[in-house]
């Protein structure tokens, strides 16, 4: 017999992707207060979340229900919280020094951190995401980022 349906709602896929369906959905909330413009990139990214959540709780209960042992939380819990400390990092970083220098920095970072260690492959996928970031909106959009309180802004 397959899990009783307490335990399927206990799996820890199926309390990661209801969570991130609530914590999504709670900051989608306040978009509806920005102009189109600004609202159209992190809306479309909480939508995101929220639709790839729900493809993840749907397979994590397809598996539930045949019957399989879920998996463990995760097998580096190190690299998860280091992870989440980075992305706390970024967010207070972003708030104090502004989004373009947070971002030049994190990119290398978390690349390196997590095992890419080309100094020419960081130099270029840091050129190619802040680069691509500010043509669109900064350039193209006419968007200010955050240029953090330390710089006055």
């Amino acid at each position: 017999m397959s899990e009783s349906r307490n335990s399927r709602l206990r799996r820890p896929e199926t309390l990661t992707a209801l969570g991130i369906i609530l914590v999504a959905a709670g900051f989608l909330i306040p978009t509806s207060n920005l102009r189109a413009i600004s609202a159209l990139l992190p809306a479309a990214m909480l939508i995101g979340l929220i639709v790839l959540s729900v493809v993840l709780l749907l397979a994590d209960q397809r598996t539930a229900s045949a019957g399989e042992k879920a998996a463990p939380v995760t097998k580096a819990p190190k690299r998860v919280i280091g992870a989440f400390l980075l992305i706390v990092g970024y967010a207070l970083a972003t708030d104090f020094i502004g989004f373009y220098v947070s971002t030049t920095v994190t990119i290398p970072l978390v690349a390196w951190v997590f095992g890419y260690r080309s100094p020419l492959g960081l130099l270029i996928a840091t050129v190619i995401v802040v680069g691509t970031i500010w043509a669109i909106f900064d350039f193209g959009m006419s968007q200010d980022f955050p240029t953090g309180r330390l710089w006055g802004g």
